[in-house]
């Protein structure tokens, strides 16, 4: 079984950058397609950015299309998500996860992941 750790939140000041990492333990070959979601207080988990196994492919939320950038590096089983100009209404648990199954396709709905990690808290104040 695969666990997903996430690192990097925190508290920022609206305009404010961060960075999240995302690492598994456990049996990383397994891992494909890897994404970040997110769940605000009284909302439902959303898509945010996914990124394909080799890298090439990235997909982006309209919402942070231009301000956030996923990236991976194999060699070190991490997957980043570069967080930029952040807004009070980015606040929320970011959640990583990761797709046991080989594709090309980036997925972006929560049901086509297979591991999930324990979510790390991002606070934008205004």
């Amino acid at each position: 079984q695969v666990q997903l750790v996430e690192s990097g939140g925190g508290l920022v000041q609206a305009g404010g950058s961060l960075r999240l990492s995302c690492a598994p333990s456990g049996r990383a070959s397994s891992i494909y397609g890897m994404g970040w979601f997110r769940q605000a207080p009284g909302k439902e988990r959303e898509f945010v950015a996914g990124i394909s196994w080799s890298g090439v492919s990235t997909y982006y939320s309209d919402p942070v299309k231009g301000r956030f950038t996923i990236s991976r590096d194999n060699a070190k089983n991490t997957v980043y998500l570069r967080m930029n100009s952040l807004e009070p209404e980015d606040t929320a648990v970011y959640y990583c996860a990761a797709d046991a199954r080989y594709t090309t396709v980036v997925h972006t709905s929560w049901t086509q992941y297979d591991y999930w990690g324990q979510g790390t808290q991002v606070t934008v104040s205004s």
